[in-house]
């Protein structure tokens, strides 16, 4: 097999993205890297659908072809994925982007059956149902995609109040791997991004002394932005990362790096 051309190995042109959640912060980063690259992105989001329908507006000023589906991940699957691939030229969803998901803050001891099951169903069975759909439609057209799931350092090393939030990342990064292996044989390349703490509109002002911590710590000294993400994104979702699957790409300023004694 022979490598594309340096200048065309981010091109996704003539692909179908989804980037599920992309109404949030990190979601719209990605959207607007994957269309920079060429591709046609469509725009998830579970409820917030006036913020969605001003990011796509946005992609297409600047030359992009986007459009908008909205509902859940879990229930919705099916449609969600037939009426993305319906808006682009593959007839597929080409690339995935599990991003969609919940983190709420709470100590362990408060912590109710209920809560942690609401937590799971968006972070791992959101994750797990998309996945499936898209991965069913591609081998049925006989076509290769890539899958990228967004996950967080916490599903390697956990916070306090997030034990629920940081095992819902850790199963995604398993579910990563195990998808990886039952689809590479089909074309369809499955990895995952591990995000450290991303900037927000507000962070500073709602935990001041976290990203004081934050910063102090990191080696490379400052939060990260959404473009860092999405550009972890673009690569595996690229040509570049033609023989990559079932990989976890940690995107977090080399905080990971630091010794925990």
């Amino acid at each position: 097999m022979s490598a594309p051309p340096v200048d065309a190995l981010l091109s996704l042109v003539g692909r179908t993205a989804l980037v599920t959640g992309a109404s949030g912060g990190i979601g719209a980063g990605i959207a607007r890297r994957l269309a920079e690259a060429g591709a046609h992105v469509v725009v998830h989001c579970h409820t917030n659908r006036a913020t969605a329908d001003r990011l796509a507006d946005e992609l297409r000023a600047f030359g992009a072809t986007a459009d908008v589906v909205q509902g859940d991940v879990v229930d919705d699957g099916d449609r969600l994925v037939d009426e993305a691939a319906g808006f682009g030229a593959s007839g597929v969803v080409d690339v995935l982007v599990n991003n969609a998901a919940v983190q709420p803050v709470a100590p362990l001891g408060s912590l109710t059956g209920d809560d942690v099951t609401a937590l799971l169903r968006t972070n791992v069975g959101g994750v797990a149902e998309m996945t499936r759909v898209v991965a069913a439609r591609l081998v049925a057209a006989g076509r290769p995609g890539a899958i990228v799931n967004i996950a967080s350092i916490e599903g390697l090393q956990p916070a306090e109040g997030h034990s629920h939030y940081a095992a819902s990342k850790a199963a995604v990064l398993m579910h990563t791997s195990a998808a990886a292996l039952e689809l590479g044989r089909r074309g369809i390349r499955v990895n995952a991004v591990a995000p450290g703490l991303i900037e927000r509109a507000g962070l500073a002002d709602d935990w001041a002394d976290g990203v004081e911590r934050w910063q102090a710590a990191c080696p490379l000294g400052r939060l990260g932005q959404p473009v860092d993400v999405a550009d972890a994104v673009l690569f595996l979702a690229s040509d570049a990362a033609r023989w990559i699957t079932g990989a976890t790409l940690v995107v977090d300023g080399g905080m990971l790096a630091r010794p925990t004694w």
